[in-house]
């Protein structure tokens, strides 16, 4: 009879395998993939407390789980996120014949509310771009990122992991790796090329010292910074300017997109600097467009 350790090694083997294959097939970031793992241990130490395995989980099953899952204060969108995760592990697993039938069939997703992201304004962004002190290297190096972050609108994580070779400082553009190993070229704009061409002539030679790197935003280490640092950095300089305290590195990109829209920029363009496969996923940003002008419109107007 096997243990319930038995069955936890078990589980933990056809994870492993799951997150090698969609990892090998798909190209995923290591964030997405941490993220299903993580999804899938929930899900697992769930079985196990239930003398469940989690290759033998029904249709029944599955809805008790996402049920418990709710009443201990999981959002529609957390749990949107879960079954998105078990989704794809389940149809993994029929594909490789390792289940007779597939238990995510005919469960719907979670309706979920449009949120929409935090809108900084132009004169907040700039505030936060001016908050770091250029006197020294690593405050050059800030205002450097949050240049090109604004500039750019890159995700965080494309942020840090860009390398000098990304750059193409002449024709004033920055080459991407993004989302399902996908690249982009993204231009800069005059501004954030400026920041850049003194920074690379003398604030990250400061930082490196007598170390060599090959990223552009390295520590004193040499290594990258890391999204979570960069995610510190960004509430350090908001909390200076006395802006919102829940103001992420994020925040940059949806200004990025949002302000493109609101000086008469084509979705489909910005679809295309984003990094969005699918423009359905650009199209929030109008709605956060339409909703700062009737903001405007209400507080401006003489009958608003």
């Amino acid at each position: 009879m096997k243990t319930s350790e038995d069955n936890n090694s078990s589980a933990n083997l056809i994870i492993d395998r799951f997150i090698d294959s969609i990892w090998l097939e798909q190209g995923l970031s290591k964030a997405t993939l941490s993220a299903y793992r993580s999804d899938l241990k929930v899900l697992n130490q769930w079985a196990v407390n239930k003398q469940l395995t989690i290759d033998n989980i029904s249709r029944a099953d599955l809805l008790d789980f996402i049920a418990h899952k709710a009443n201990s204060g999981s959002s529609s969108r957390t749990s949107a996120r879960m079954l998105s995760s078990y989704r794809r592990f389940y149809s993994y697993l029929f594909q490789q014949e390792l289940i007779s039938s597939n238990p995510t069939e005919k469960i719907s997703m979670p309706k979920l509310g449009r949120t929409l992201p935090k809108l900084l304004s132009e004169e907040q962004v700039i505030r936060l771009i001016k908050a770091p002190n250029t006197k020294k290297p690593l405050g050059f190096r800030d205002r450097t990122m949050l240049e090109i972050l604004y500039a750019t609108g890159l995700r965080v994580s494309e942020l840090v992991s860009l390398k000098q070779g990304n750059l193409n400082l002449n024709q004033g553009y920055v080459r991407v790796m993004g989302k399902g190993s996908k690249e982009r070229l993204v231009p800069m704009g005059s501004i954030a090329k400026r920041w850049l061409n003194r920074y690379l002539n003398g604030p990250i030679i400061e930082i490196l010292g007598e170390r060599q790197s090959d990223y552009l935003f390295p520590t004193r280490t040499s290594e990258s910074i890391s999204r979570q640092a960069f995610w510190q950095i960004v509430k350090k300089y908001s909390n200076k300017v006395s802006i919102d305290s829940d103001l992420s590195p994020h925040s940059l990109r949806h200004a990025f997109a949002t302000h493109l829209i609101n000086h008469g920029a084509d979705l489909r363009v910005v679809q295309m600097l984003l990094g969005h496969s699918d423009l359905s996923t650009t199209q929030i940003y109008t709605h956060i467009a339409q909703h700062r002008l009737k903001d405007l419109h209400q507080k401006h107007h003489p009958r608003g």
